[in-house]
């Protein structure tokens, strides 16, 4: 299973190709637009979320609301792309007018000095249009498609805020997701500890009156995931590796633990490694959950815990010190529009992209080609598993 994502901030739309979804899944296209909702919300979004109202248009792979196994082909418009037409076209040419909004300061911490210097772009713009987190809209929709695979074969999942700047919210060992989706629904943070909630809105305000931005850490977790998937032959195969590497890919993300992650590091070993036991109606289990779900690069069937850290975002409305690209004079860094803190909607795109490795490996492992099918020969693994 493979994905691509295409388009700018403030192009006319977000594209996306989804390869490998089994024939016969029986496609809710207003769950997947509740997913995009969620992204949008979170206390701490800027002014561009009250402008887009983002709905995602399926236009191949689905017939009649079922997946055909083809590619599914997926779009989602930018409603603010109308204050950017002449800006932002794709075929007129360049003039005085449309490039008024040139970027040549560029931001510490953003892609747009470095994406200047690869690419040869004068304009910033042209690397800020893309390197933008409204790129991870489209990964939302596609996460929200392969999370509605994995519930198909019994697999669960969320993504919540366990920390937000300085702020550590409680309750950070929850494995059940049906508790922790009951608890998130309940404030506009996505944090499990209704008592911080208060304190950790007063932190934004401030932060916001400051000119300053923040930053935190999200925390995943999926049940009822398989022992087996992943390898440990090859680093290549081995799945916690590609979760970090999904995981990292995400905008923002500056560490990824699994499990106890670096934690482990200062602890005895007996204080890590989870004991296994074994049930004649289950099978094989373990004691704890330290590992977050893997051994030797596999699922070992208990519960995966990925946890990303989020730097804050770089853009300041109190700017730092940047140097003009042309005429390399010290100069404050260029403003965009943008969040105070953009934690909340970050757990939704990182429970989307581990979503998406999820589905991956499974499609990969078994044969992906149809739902029943696949359906069928992950139930067989699971009882030889549990027969083992």
């Amino acid at each position: 299973m493979n994905y691509l994502t295409a388009g700018e901030s403030h192009g006319p739309q977000l594209t996306g190709i989804l390869e490998g979804i089994p024939s016969g899944l029986h496609l809710d296209v207003e769950a997947v637009n509740a997913q995009l909702k969620k992204r949008q919300g979170g206390y701490g979004r800027g002014n561009r979320q009250k402008i887009e109202h983002d709905q995602v248009t399926i236009v191949g792979g689905v017939r009649h609301g079922v997946t055909l196994g083809s590619p599914i082909a997926l779009v989602v418009n930018n409603r603010d792309h109308a204050h950017w037409h002449e800006i932002m076209n794709p075929t007129s040419p360049a003039t005085a007018e449309n490039t008024l909004r040139k970027v040549e300061r560029p931001r510490p911490g953003h892609a747009d000095l470095v994406g200047g210097m690869k690419y040869r772009h004068r304009d910033l713009r042209n690397v800020l249009e893309r390197s933008s987190a409204r790129e991870t809209a489209m990964r939302v929709a596609i996460g929200a498609i392969c999370k509605q695979l994995l519930a198909q074969l019994g697999i669960q999942l969320v993504g919540y805020v366990e920390q937000i700047g300085s702020i550590t919210t409680a309750d950070h060992e929850e494995l059940d997701v049906a508790k922790i989706e009951d608890e998130l629904a309940k404030n506009d943070l996505r944090v499990i500890d209704q008592t911080q909630v208060e304190r950790i809105h007063n932190l934004i305000d401030q932060t916001k009156k400051d000119g300053d931005t923040l930053g935190g850490v999200i925390r995943v977790v999926a049940a009822n995931v398989p022992a087996g998937l992943g390898s440990y032959v090859s680093c290549d195969t081995k799945l916690d590796a590609k979760l970090a590497a999904a995981v990292m890919g995400v905008n923002a993300m500056k560490g990824v633990e699994i499990g106890d992650g670096f934690q482990a590091a200062t602890r005895f070993g007996s204080q890590v490694m989870d004991e296994i036991d074994w049930d004649q109606s289950t099978g094989f289990s373990r004691e704890s959950d330290h590992l977050g779900g893997f051994e030797g690069g596999m699922t070992n069937g208990m519960p995966i815990i990925v946890k990303a850290a989020m730097k804050p975002i770089p853009t300041l409305y109190k700017p730092l010190q940047s140097v003009d690209v042309e005429t390399k004079e010290v100069k404050k860094a260029s403003v965009e529009r943008s969040d105070t803190t953009a934690i909340v909607p970050a757990s939704i795109v990182i429970e989307s992209v581990v979503a998406i490795e999820l589905a991956k490996a499974i499609t990969d492992q078994f044969d992906g080609d149809n739902l029943q099918r696949l359906q069928e020969q992950l139930a067989a693994y699971r009882k030889e598993v549990r027969d083992f």
